[in-house]
């Protein structure tokens, strides 16, 4: 578990992505939502900000737990994201640095669920984790999880 009062000591990485998030629920999420589904799992913080040494430190939410409602709301529409890898406490508000966040626990899809993809086409709106970034995969890489699914 991170010690989210010690933000300053993390860096985003391939399980660790930090989102300021103040504006309301980036659409970015949903790439880094697929590529953490596709590939190791990982931990999303709303309301958290990169310094420019790449620490990491809390900012205020106007509503946090509007902000983790609407995600929970958006993350079981179809047209958004294709699966729903979640269990229940993934997503939840925490207290950091003063502030309240809103901490998301992506786990890793079952193989019958990849690609966990964006929209409605799995060909364009499938993501990887590498490294820090977020990355479209290719067709092959889609085809590929696609052929690993466990028959019905």
């Amino acid at each position: 578990m991170l010690d989210l009062d010690g933000l300053r000591y993390y860096k985003e990485t391939n399980r660790l992505e930090a989102k300021r998030a103040q504006g309301g629920l980036p659409h970015s999420i949903w790439e880094t939502y697929s590529a953490f589904a596709n590939t190791y799992g990982g931990i999303l913080l709303l309301g958290v900000a990169e310094a420019p040494d790449r620490t990491l430190y809390s900012v205020p939410l106007a509503d946090p737990e509007a902000l983790a409602r609407q995600f929970l709301a958006l993350v079981n529409d179809r047209r958004v994201a294709s699966a729903n890898v979640l269990r229940p406490g993934d997503v939840r508000v925490v207290p950091s640095g003063g502030n309240r966040i809103v901490f998301i626990e992506v786990p890793r899809a079952d193989p019958a669920l990849k690609p966990v993809y964006v929209g409605e086409d799995p060909l364009t709106g499938t993501y990887r984790r590498s490294g820090e970034g977020d990355y479209r995969c290719t067709p092959e890489e889609v085809r590929a999880m696609l052929r690993a699914r466990p028959a019905p």
